[in-house]
């Protein structure tokens, strides 16, 4: 069994490099173990196909050095947070046992990252419950809950409750997210139609984003997360 510190439940293959790139590159780098697993296979995408999302988020894990990733192949855009997909994430959630879990933002443009969030917050919670049996490969698994469930902030505006100085992992961040050279600007790459996030102005505005977060705590780039519970610290010295 591979045990993570941080694992990313995320619904979309890119969404994980766009929403916390920066802080899995951060703690990765602290020796942290962290993995990827992502809902759907993005299929509905206007540009590029399920196989070529593929191969680019295989590129980007290496990009981020992660410990693994996996694609749990739910129906993109049509599914619905029901105990189907349920027992797949906890299924997930128990192979990795993580001690942190980061998913989707609350609600957001694209309609699957909320319905994500629903998903991932149930199932964390019910991880947890030891009668909920789920099974790999014959074998029954323990129940596990994380310690914290976090949710990155995507294209719409939500305030954070903390913000992650990723000013050093910036570059790389980026590089991640143009491994997926069908979805982001790419001027090599001719499919049409051209859509919302193919502009350049759309990676102007990640950008501009976290610069905004980073100027809260007077660094050049951060990354914003919310937090359904009230967050602690051992002593104020650690906030900036």
């Amino acid at each position: 069994m591979l045990k993570l510190d941080i694992l990313v439940l995320s619904v979309h293959p890119d969404d994980a490099e766009l929403g916390c790139g920066g802080t899995i590159l951060k703690h990765i780098a602290l020796g942290k173990k962290v993995g990827i697993v992502d809902l759907t296979q993005g299929e509905l995408g206007t540009r590029g196909s399920a196989e070529i999302r593929a191969k680019e988020a295989e590129a980007a894990g290496k990009i981020l050095g992660l410990a693994a990733r996996e694609n749990l192949a739910i129906p993109d855009g049509f599914f619905e947070n029901t105990k189907q997909y349920q027992l797949k994430v906890i299924e997930a959630i128990r192979k990795y046992q993580p001690e942190i879990i980061i998913t989707n933002a609350y609600h957001d443009r694209h309609p699957d990252h909320g319905r994500a969030c629903d998903l991932v917050t149930d199932s964390a919670f019910l991880s947890g419950l030891r009668k909920i049996e789920t099974y790999v490969d014959g074998k029954l698994q323990e129940p596990w809950r994380a310690e914290l469930l976090l949710h990155f902030i995507q294209d719409v505006y939500i305030k954070p409750d903390i913000v992650v100085d990723i000013t050093d992992y910036w570059d790389k961040k980026i590089e991640s997210v143009n491994a997926y050279g069908s979805q982001f600007y790419n001027p090599e790459w001719e499919e049409e139609p051209q859509t919302y996030i193919s502009s350049p102005d759309f990676i102007a505005v990640v950008e501009a984003r976290a610069r905004e977060f980073g100027k809260t705590i007077h660094v050049k780039f951060a990354e914003g997360f919310t937090s359904r519970r009230i967050l602690g610290v051992d002593n104020l010295f650690n906030l900036r």
